[in-house]
């Protein structure tokens, strides 16, 4: 027997269970949440602590590609307000510490795409990138970080450069931050709904979740990632293989066995990466 296994439990969970086990934190639930106008306006409102007239949906889960050979970003939630202000909304639950970076890339793009070859810089929008993180990107058990471009010998001085970036950590105890957006975090921390607000907020998602179409399209996205996810890894198989000497004939057996595919599968995979 193999004591290695011996105490190991398989659970399998159903695609309908997946779903219903889906929080607000998750990106896809959040991006749906953050269509409906009037809860994306309060939430914006409350966690920057600002009024906004309306916002406008440019398009859904906008993807900004500027060249050909760029990286392009898909941003979950990119909206505007009435004053033209673009805000850039996302959920991070995964602690990486190439975050601070990627809000500059963001940003960059954001600047990119609203400003029309030719025009002046003046015509650039105030932009605010925000990371709504499940973690504390920073370690200094804040609620919120905001960070705007400072003179480093007169720390009075800001460059107005007409770009912020927040941080915000669902699992805060420090810093100064209203009741209501406080609750908002905690709610997507633990679905635990506080007050009004994060009670229509959890409507809303209940609301998400009977839609028969959306889970499909959640469904099929997850299928999506999991093809990429394999591919990657065949990939990555295939050229250790012939990096080693492993013939093309080995190297298809090889692939069959180790991700379960048939030998015409496995010969199709290996034709693509042997190269």
């Amino acid at each position: 027997m193999d004591l290695r296994n011996k105490n190991k439990i398989n659970i399998t969970i159903s695609e309908d269970e997946l779903w219903e086990n889906l929080k607000i934190s998750n990106d896809f639930i959040f991006a749906k949440v953050m269509r409906n106008p009037e809860l994306c306006k309060g939430l914006l409102e409350r966690l920057l602590d600002i009024s906004i007239d309306h916002i406008e949906y440019p398009e859904e889960q906008k993807t900004i590609d500027i060249a050909k050979d760029s990286k392009s970003i898909r941003l979950d939630v990119y909206l505007k307000d009435g004053k033209g202000t673009v805000y850039n909304v996302e959920i991070q639950t995964t602690s990486n510490k190439n975050l601070p970076k990627r809000t500059r890339y963001y940003a960059g793009m954001i600047d990119l795409n609203e400003i029309e070859k030719g025009a002046d810089y003046s015509g650039l929008p105030q932009s605010f990138v925000i990371f709504i993180c499940t973690f504390d990107a920073f370690g200094k058990d804040r609620w919120k970080y905001t960070f705007q471009n400072v003179c480093m010998e007169d720390k009075k001085l800001l460059l107005n450069d007409g770009t912020i970036k927040v941080f915000f950590n669902t699992t805060g105890t420090r810093g100064r931050i209203n009741k209501d957006a406080k609750n908002i975090l905690k709610f997507i921390e633990s679905s635990t709904a506080e007050d009004g607000f994060t009670e229509k907020l959890a409507q809303e998602v209940a609301k998400i979740k009977e839609n028969k179409e959306w889970q499909v399209e959640y469904m099929t996205l997850m299928m999506r990632e999991r093809e990429k996810y394999n591919e990657g890894r065949i990939e990555g198989a295939v050229v250790t293989y012939k990096e080693v000497g492993v013939s093309f004939d080995e190297t298809v057996q090889r692939v069959a066995e180790k991700f379960n595919l048939s030998l015409y599968e496995a010969e199709e995979n290996v034709k693509k990466y042997w190269i």
